[in-house]
């Protein structure tokens, strides 16, 4: 009979912390492989391997293209790339972003599922927005295991809330009882895989092959959702909703992967970018207009400069109502709206960061 062995983590903005804390505490002869994502810049160096190899003796490495699949080992999703898995070994791939990241959490989690079903058992930490969670659903869909940080706990709480509200998880907790949860399931017995409807079984692979690939040419989304009125923000291209219980997300044909958190976050910051466009055209219209209302005065036309400068003058009044609105903008900014959704739930709000 299979047993569960196979441990996923993923974490965003807060997450690093809550990841070391999580390692620190496994035993050193914990039976299974553990993958793990953190959202980072593309930029930045890899250091989680030599940091967490610092806290435990498990081996801890990043994941290496092709790199066969061993127990009682800590993979790391190297800067800038996807981490997946498949039957015996793993895949590192530059494939198109998921919620604006590469590495993302979700294409290891659902690549995860579907290769590994029941033996799976995928872990939410701190973050931000709502990344995770269509993941977290792939791998309940596909019978494993789906345990949460306590939100009250996590530096930034949005991911796991929105775990919870979306995914039937089966255990909340801190991290100092996540890890006696995992040590007690890892090992067990599993079940044979559940039965996954042909519909939901082709999309997921469809969507691990487009992560898997440089581009998504040949493959489509079109068939498992419906087009949606909005633009992809990397590329323009139209968006594809796709549903899967109550939860709601976007791809477009390129393979870019939007939550819903993610595409408002985006959307609000092609608004701002626009505002400040649209702001930096009027001042130098206006910078203009004076000009040659200066230019016209030297050369003793006073009708023509006051025309100039009445129409400078209009300009700055179109500009101040610019600034305003770029002003107060920021108000509508997915933080903010998760402190408000937060609030009302009555559950601790998240502290107002981005990934």
């Amino acid at each position: 009979m299979e047993k569960r062995n196979i441990i996923v983590i993923g974490a965003s903005a807060g997450g690093f912390e809550a990841i070391q804390q999580l390692i620190a505490r496994l035993p050193a002869d914990l039976d299974a492989a553990i993958f793990i994502v953190w959202h980072m810049a593309p930029t930045v160096r890899g250091i989680m391997p030599q940091v967490l190899s610092k806290l435990t003796t498990i081996p801890v490495a990043h994941a290496v293209e092709n790199e066969p699949i061993q127990m009682n080992r800590i993979y790391i999703a190297p800067p800038d790339h996807h981490l997946l898995l498949e039957a015996d070994h793993m895949r590192v791939t530059h494939g198109p972003k998921e919620n604006h990241f590469r590495p993302a959490i979700d294409p290891l989690f659902r690549s995860a599922a579907y290769a590994y079903g029941n033996r799976v058992i995928g872990v939410i930490l701190s973050g931000a927005l709502d990344d995770g969670t269509a993941g977290l659903w792939a791998i309940k869909a596909y019978g494993g295991m789906a345990l949460v940080q306590d939100p009250q706990e996590a530096l930034v709480s949005a991911m796991p809330e929105s775990a919870i509200r979306q995914v039937a998880i089966d255990a909340i907790a801190p991290i100092a009882q996540l890890v006696p949860l995992l040590v007690q399931l890892v090992g067990q017995d599993v079940a044979p895989k559940p039965s996954i409807a042909m519909h939901e079984d082709e999309k997921t692979k469809t969507e691990i092959r487009i992560a898997a690939e440089d581009t998504a040419l040949g493959l489509t989304m079109a068939q498992f959702g419906q087009f949606s009125a909005y633009a992809c923000p990397d590329c323009h291209g139209v968006l594809v909703k796709i549903t899967e219980g109550s939860l709601v997300r976007y791809r477009c044909h390129t393979g870019h992967a939007y939550s819903t958190d993610a595409l408002l976050a985006s959307v609000t910051g092609k608004i701002e970018e626009s505002l400040y466009s649209a702001l930096r055209g009027m001042d130098e219209r206006g910078m203009l207009l004076n000009q040659l209302g200066d230019q016209y005065a030297a050369a003793n036309q006073p009708r023509q400069a006051a025309l100039y400068f009445q129409l400078a003058q209009a300009d700055q009044q179109w500009s101040e109502l610019l600034r305003q609105a770029a002003l107060v903008h920021p108000a509508l900014k997915p933080d903010s709206l998760d402190e408000q959704r937060t609030d009302s739930d009555g559950v601790k709000p998240a502290h107002s960061a981005l990934q």
